[in-house]
């Protein structure tokens, strides 16, 4: 797969389909909450709040949320990190015409982790897992690059990402979690905890 091509996400519904290195194949097959995951594997885990805007979304994310085209829709972007480093990029897009019964927490998360209140809500049913390999060209590594002061142009890394579609009540919300280098480390540190 060339570069181009990365710049729009091929989402699978297999985790064996984007070829992960198996330490990121772990992290992408995480079930249950990803947060809850960060968390156990660090001494100091914090959201670190991008925005929280009305924005235009990707085409693939109109597709995913029902939208018949990319229109404008609230968007969440944040940094995960775990001991003072960025870990996991993650973006969330609900449409527009979402209203504060179908989520009604959604616009006062502030620096608190989205996945806290879905993975504890009864009525939230989340859908099936979707994986992608992403280039730095794409637009949510760019958005990474950028809040990490990071400029891509040179970056040839592979970036693996999954996203999931939740539903609550009559609500769509989209999530997708990019999955930064150094998330590797943290199994690293795992098992050298355990090592010693």
């Amino acid at each position: 797969m060339n570069g181009k091509s990365l710049r729009l996400a091929a989402w699978q519904p297999h985790a064996r389909a984007v070829r992960a290195p198996e330490g990121m194949y772990d992290w992408l097959v995480t079930p249950g909450s990803l947060t809850a995951r960060l968390v156990s594997s660090s001494a100091a885990f914090r959201v670190r709040r991008l925005h929280q805007r009305s924005a235009t979304c990707l085409a693939d994310e109109a597709q995913a949320i029902g939208l018949a085209r990319p229109q404008r829709a609230w968007e969440r972007e944040v940094l995960l990190e775990c001991d003072g480093e960025p870990v996991v990029f993650a973006h969330t897009v609900v449409p527009m015409d979402c209203d504060a019964t179908d989520w009604p927490l959604f616009s006062a998360l502030g620096e608190r982790s989205l996945g806290s209140t879905l993975f504890y809500d009864p009525l939230v049913r989340r859908g099936q897992l979707e994986f992608a390999r992403l280039s730095a060209d794409h637009p949510l590594v760019r958005r990474a690059h950028a809040a990490l002061g990071k400029q891509g142009d040179t970056d040839t890394t592979i970036y693996y990402a999954r996203r999931c579609v939740y539903r609550r009540r009559q609500g769509l919300l989209l999530v997708t979690e990019v999955f930064l280098p150094a998330v590797l480390e943290l199994g690293a540190a795992a098992t050298m905890k355990n090592i010693l």
